[in-house]
């Protein structure tokens, strides 16, 4: 299992230290690619799933399971919780997990479990299988850096230094699960970061609803995030915003803006309403639009309303790097709580 099914063959399959390339000939498995299933001569066999399909966990069982790269998951939990329903075969079903150790919520609850092993290997215990020009070109630059700690010890690092959130910005300012009257939200918005595709490893649409209070703090009511087609997460945004009574549907006009417009008036005209849209614009990067809501959190003045662990994840292990996947929630969360509490006066649209 790993995040994507092209990183099930190329690393964990066909890779050079695949299963294919380490196992003896007599004993070499046989891949096929339309069942995702590796076969071998004694009969064992392997299924291969991608946490951006949790769903397909669903049924099937097992004695072990390896998962690879955890920590940079898709779906972590769900993809997670799915499998622990299918390890039921044998008298003691066990998963090995090889994974960077990102601080994300999940991994450090199963190093905490009582029956969990860890184990850690440097870089230097492989220096026979790599490179000299790679110790010159990335061993020595980030030696020292908590980046190198996490990539080259395998140290789990709370902090990342690219990352713009903190974890105790907001677990120490998080509340008890409420309702937006009980925290005097004076404007309530349902933010959206849309995604226009629904293939296996398309982008999450990112749902967030927040609000502002009377004491001009900011709110984080829900995280619903998901991988939906576009007239889902419209449904979802408009269910979110008749049940928290929002004032309005908040989305980046840059990209897809029009697409939200179009679609969430399909799904409102279906139920015979309008609701209204307010297009924001982008004119700067996706960092540093998100730079001023990371100080909010810092100078304690936005709280999450419950917890929000997929959500929370992104926020403290996003570091704008290069191929990076698209932070969707975080991206909802910006759009949110930039209108509500740094923008100037909202323009809407009914739809």
């Amino acid at each position: 299992m790993a995040r994507t099914p092209a990183d099930i063959r190329d690393t964990m399959i066909e890779g050079e230290s695949g299963l294919i390339a380490v196992s003896p000939p007599h004993q070499r498995p046989t891949y096929n690619k339309a069942n995702r299933k590796l076969s071998w001569p004694n009969g064992a066999f392997a299924l291969c799933f991608s946490s951006y399909e949790p769903d397909q966990l669903r049924g099937p069982q097992f004695d072990e399971a390896w998962c690879d790269e955890l920590g940079s998951w898709k779906y972590p939990r769900e993809t997670w919780n799915n499998l622990q329903f299918g390890l039921r075969l044998g008298q003691a079903p066990r998963v090995t997990i090889t994974t960077t150790p990102k601080p994300i919520k999940l991994l450090k609850e199963i190093m905490r479990e009582p029956g969990t092993v860890t184990t850690r290997g440097a870089t230097y215990d492989n220096m026979a299988n790599l490179p000299p020009s790679f110790f010159a070109a990335i061993i020595r630059k980030y030696e020292g850096t908590n980046l190198g700690r996490q990539e080259i010890y395998a140290e789990l690092i709370e902090q990342l230094e690219g990352a713009l959130w903190q974890r105790a910005w907001i677990d120490d300012r998080r509340v008890a699960l409420g309702t937006p009257e009980q925290y005097n939200i004076r404007r309530l918005v349902v933010a959206i970061d849309p995604n226009v595709t629904t293939s296996e490893e398309s982008d999450e649409a990112g749902i967030v609803a927040a609000g502002i209070g009377e004491n001009s703090h900011g709110y984080v009511f829900r995280d619903a995030s998901g991988r939906m087609s576009p007239l889902d997460w419209a449904n979802r945004a408009i269910d979110l915003y008749l049940e928290l009574k929002a004032d309005t549907i908040v989305a980046e006009a840059n990209n897809g803006g029009e697409l939200v417009e179009i679609t969430i008036g399909v799904a409102a005209r279906n139920r015979g309403m309008v609701v209204p849209v307010q297009l924001v614009h982008a004119s700067r990067g996706k960092r540093t639009r998100a730079e001023p809501v990371a100080a909010l959190y810092q100078q304690g003045k936005v709280h999450h309303v419950g917890e929000f662990p997929d959500l929370e994840d992104q926020m403290c292990t996003w570091e704008n790097k290069p191929g990076e996947a698209s932070p969707d929630r975080l991206d909802a969360v910006v759009w949110g709580l930039s209108e509500l509490m740094l923008e100037g006066e909202p323009s809407v649209r009914f739809v």
